[in-house]
């Protein structure tokens, strides 16, 4: 196995000083060891990976130096626009490093939402024209930065290093998270379902969230018939406005992420144009990615309030489960939108499981607590 600082040491030596992306579970140990070693301008966590792009072109333009860029792979789909229309030889012609966790690896047992994904991923960089070479346990890691550098210096354009899982050895950080509240997840969540009542519709977020729905459900003995979005980090909001406006009679709650919120922030003023009263969004806030590693977001210092307010949402703040249950009662006669951000403190359970139900089983039970005929 590769030891994070030994890879961190290696891309300094080829002359990169930045190190920008959104975190990945397989780059885990690698980003923790970045965020104990790197100035707060050296590594710049970003809303998402296509803003981590374009912020490295930007650097190279200031300076002539390549910067890194980290990804999971789901999130090349973020990264194609700048990656073809401003980095591209054809175009700009800049240079980065892209270190690609791939998830999905053929023939390694992963998540539903990782499968196709990780069957493409090698297809993908090869159709944009990017060259990459795998990194993973038993690699020598300064022959592959060696050989990689060497493609980045011959065509002045991006190339990747694609990483496999198990490729880091464990690096544990020395930062202190962030406590925005002594609130946990579970416990949030465990009262908003029970608050909610069983004709409201629920669409959570990818990730710890939509696990612990998941099985706060079978322990409560309640029908799974939430929609646990296991991908598509970032668009929960804007699934659950599909819902509301497909199906006005019904409460919806969408229940979100701080990471994934801002990673498609502009679904808030888009969500508040349309002003569906139906709908409630809830945002838990713990200031971190916390179900690829615990990396900070920006979401400790970012005024939820004001936002809401600008989006024309109705808002209120919750730290505790009396705070839920006052909102709550807030706005049980009150048109929405609402947005309730519940600040929670990082953290779940050693034995958190996941989801036994597949995605369309899933989907099914959903559509038919959500469209009548279909029950």
């Amino acid at each position: 196995m590769i030891d994070p600082g030994q890879l961190f040491n290696g891309l300094r030596q080829h002359g990169i000083e930045l190190f920008t992306g959104v975190p990945d579970s397989l780059l885990k140990h690698f980003c923790a060891y970045l965020e104990d070693h790197c100035a707060i301008n050296q590594h710049v966590i970003t809303a998402n990976e296509g803003n981590a792009v374009a912020l490295a072109a930007g650097y190279h333009l200031s300076t002539g130096r390549v910067a890194a860029v980290y990804m999971q792979n789901s999130g090349l789909g973020n990264a194609v626009n700048p990656l073809i229309s401003l980095t591209a030889p054809e175009v700009y012609n800049i240079p980065l490093l892209l270190i690609i966790g791939w998830r999905g690896e053929p023939g390694v047992k992963d998540e539903p939402q990782h499968i196709r994904q990780g069957r493409i991923t090698p297809g993908q960089l090869e159709l944009m024209e990017i060259p990459y070479s795998v990194l993973d346990a038993d690699s020598d890691s300064h022959q592959v930065l060696d050989s990689i550098f060497d493609r980045i210096k011959n065509t002045n354009a991006p190339a990747a290093l694609l990483v496999r899982k198990g490729t880091f050895t464990p690096y544990k950080s020395i930062q202190k998270q962030n406590l925005l509240s002594t609130l946990s997840r579970e416990d949030a969540l465990t009262r908003i379902l029970t608050l909610a009542g069983e004709n409201a519709l629920v669409i959570s977020t990818t990730g710890k969230t939509s696990r612990e729905v998941f099985e706060i459900r079978a322990r409560l003995g309640q029908p799974q018939r939430d929609f646990l979005t296991v991908g598509s980090m970032g668009h929960t909001a804007s699934i659950a406005l599909g819902v509301a406006l497909g199906n006005r009679q019904k409460q919806i709650i969408c229940i979100d992420g701080d990471g994934s919120a801002l990673m498609h922030l502009g679904s808030l003023p888009v969500i508040g144009k349309l002003n569906p009263e139906n709908l409630i969004y809830i945002l838990l806030n713990n200031a971190a990615h916390e179900s690829v590693g615990g990396q900070p977001t920006a979401a400790d210092r970012f005024d939820f309030a004001a936002m809401a307010k600008a989006c024309d949402f109705k808002y209120r703040m919750a730290e505790t489960t009396r705070h839920l249950e006052d909102c709550w009662s807030d706005i049980r006669q009150i048109p929405g939108p609402h947005m309730i951000e519940v600040r929670i403190r990082t953290g779940s359970r050693d034995d958190l499981g996941r989801p036994s139900r597949t995605p369309k089983e899933n989907k099914k039970a959903f559509m038919e607590a959500a469209i009548d005929h279909l029950v």
